[in-house]
């Protein structure tokens, strides 16, 4: 037997060690904090040699957990995205994409024990963007290959309608109800999304921001959020929807209206300032930035806002509940933090990347809240019915 503090040997017999003087008997205890020490390493070791992917999924999947708590849901969602767009690149017929148009009509629409509780499988979208892009290449041609400056206004508009329109198509085919029709999504889009400019810009003229600093950041996104929160109310006020895909669709066709709009704008003033290529660079760049700006901000205050209302209809006090707050700050918070001088991140687009990356996860969460939501509405339904023909027999 040998001491494990000086490591002299020492006497089986014995309690103490003869040279140094330590309990012998603890060495049971020693042993034990070495096997703990031990695994705790051995945990640290298999975390780090995970590979990336794994620790992007588990990352994602507590943060959805969290994500779905807000929204009255229990555990992670685990979403395929593969599957999800599994559809995109396969091939359709005409007829397909005719029967996705029509939807949303009263003879159309289905009833609500027929509503589809699995995951949507998009498509259409990806052939809008397509046509658009294909159009904007067009215009391109024309205005710089033939030097025809009666197509310029086309290839600013179409350029800053390709992506949030193709974006709010995404959010039409994912709306499992179908209960919306084309004509009302493209009516929120072209009224909706200029109404929203014009109270933003009233907003603007009562609280002016002058320097695109925090403080400014933190009031663009305030203002132009709850700009864009009072259009919505509008349509939700009109429409009347019950489900969280309601909500998620037309908070993202406002956006997405909104985005067009503003696109074009800053297009056109930093052609007229900059040239031509800065007009080129701007359409581009806030094609792909509309993936996480615009269009899922509201997405995600449209669904926040049909979440509490639970069925009801709107009023001021859902303005003022909690959950809703809590939800509708998201969108404020990552557009404030999208606008920041927050220049050390900006390399190869880093923040914004992370700010879409964030914003999509509430997304998804929200897409999987509304599909819950209408597997509980058909449970209702069918333990109803069950409970009318028993009494019907009895």
């Amino acid at each position: 037997m040998f001491c494990f503090n000086c490591g002299e040997k020492a006497r089986i017999e014995g309690m103490f060690c003869s040279s140094c003087g330590t309990r012998l008997d603890r060495q049971s205890e020693k042993n034990d904090l070495i096997e703990n020490k031990s695994g705790e390493y051995s945990a640290k070791v298999e975390h780090a040699t995970k590979s990336v992917p794994i620790q992007v999924k588990e990352t994602f999947l507590q943060a959805t957990e969290k994500i779905n708590a807000m929204v009255g849901e229990q555990g992670t969602i685990d979403v395929n995205l593969r599957a999800v767009f599994s559809a995109v690149l396969k091939k359709h017929a005409k007829e397909e994409g005719e029967n996705l148009f029509i939807s949303g009509t009263k003879i159309t629409t289905p009833s609500e024990n027929e509503i589809s509780t699995t995951w949507p499988m998009p498509w259409l979208f990806s052939r809008v963007f397509i046509v658009l892009a294909f159009s904007y290449s067009l215009l391109y041609i024309c205005t710089y290959l033939f030097e025809n400056m009666n197509a310029l206004p086309g290839l600013i508009m179409v350029g800053s309608f390709v992506a949030p329109f193709s974006l709010l198509i995404f959010f039409w085919e994912m709306n499992a109800p179908r209960n919306i029709s084309i004509y009302e999504t493209a009516q929120m889009f072209f009224v909706g999304g200029t109404a929203s400019l014009v109270l933003t810009l009233f907003l603007y003229s009562i609280f002016p921001v002058y320097d695109l600093n925090y403080s400014g950041a933190i009031a663009v996104g305030v203002v132009e959020e709850i700009g864009k929160l009072a259009v919505v109310i509008y349509f939700i006020r009109k429409l009347n929807p019950k489900f969280i895909l309601n909500g998620l669709l037309i908070g993202a066709t406002i956006g997405a209206g909104f985005a067009a709009f503003e696109s074009a704008g800053y297009a056109f003033n930093l052609g007229l300032i900059y040239g031509d290529q800065a007009m080129i660079s701007t359409i581009f760049k806030r094609a792909w930035m509309s993936v996480g700006t615009h269009v899922v901000w509201t997405a995600i205050a449209g669904a926040a806002l049909v979440y509490v209302l639970d069925g009801n209809r709107f009023n001021q006090s859902h303005l003022l509940n909690s959950k809703f707050i809590k939800l509708f700050s998201v969108p404020v918070i990552l557009h404030s933090i999208w606008d920041m001088p927050l220049y050390f991140l900006h390399h190869f687009n880093f923040l914004y990347l992370l700010l879409i990356i964030i914003a999509w996860i509430f997304i998804f969460t929200l897409i999987n809240a509304g599909l819950q939501q209408i597997v509980r509405l058909n449970t209702k339904q069918v333990e109803e019915s069950d409970l009318q023909v028993g009494e019907d027999c009895a």
